[in-house]
């Protein structure tokens, strides 16, 4: 069942440009604060919960909300979803001792990417084209290339951990 999205018109313009907006600006934070954390000598133990757990949130309320601005709640819920168990596996990977998998081809600056583009192409082309919704068309493909980069990871992961240990 589709929804109604809750704004339409210069209001939802707006919105989507004020979302845009705020993805890039948690993306550059995101950048940063890695930069010093890491570079800067200044991780503390509970760093990695800080950059993960706040990260998690935010795939979900962008993509969700992502999902209601395009009125297909569900496909939203879905890209959440995924995008949990992309990173997930790569949480897990890196538990086992095994080095961070950030391949992709959905991984999370494609995904805040292939949400901008769409919500700026639905900001400028209002309705679509061919009756199509450009965020509808970015969450299918979030959908389908999360799905691709969780089992992706989750492969390499599994190949790896399966492997003989050098003694």
């Amino acid at each position: 069942m589709a929804l109604t999205p809750l704004v339409e018109g210069g209001a939802q313009t707006a919105l989507l440009a004020l979302s845009v907006a705020l993805i890039v600006l948690r993306l550059l934070c995101n950048l940063f604060d890695g930069m010093v954390a890491v570079e800067g000598g200044k991780a503390g133990p509970d760093g990695a919960f800080w950059n993960e757990v706040p990260d998690r949130l935010a795939d979900i309320a962008i993509l969700v909300g992502a999902g209601a601005a395009a009125g297909a709640l569900a496909l939203g819920w879905a890209a959440a979803a995924l995008a949990v168990l992309v990173a997930y596996v790569r949480a897990v990977g890196e538990t086992l001792g095994q080095p961070g998998d950030f391949s992709g081809p959905m991984a999370k600056p494609h995904r805040m990417g292939a949400i901008c583009a769409g919500a700026l192409t639905t900001s400028a082309i209002p309705g679509g084209v061919v009756g199509i919704d450009p965020l509808a068309l970015a969450l299918w493909a979030i959908v389908v290339g999360a799905a691709l980069t969780f089992g992706r990871r989750a492969w390499r992961l599994q190949r790896a951990l399966a492997k003989p240990s050098p003694e």
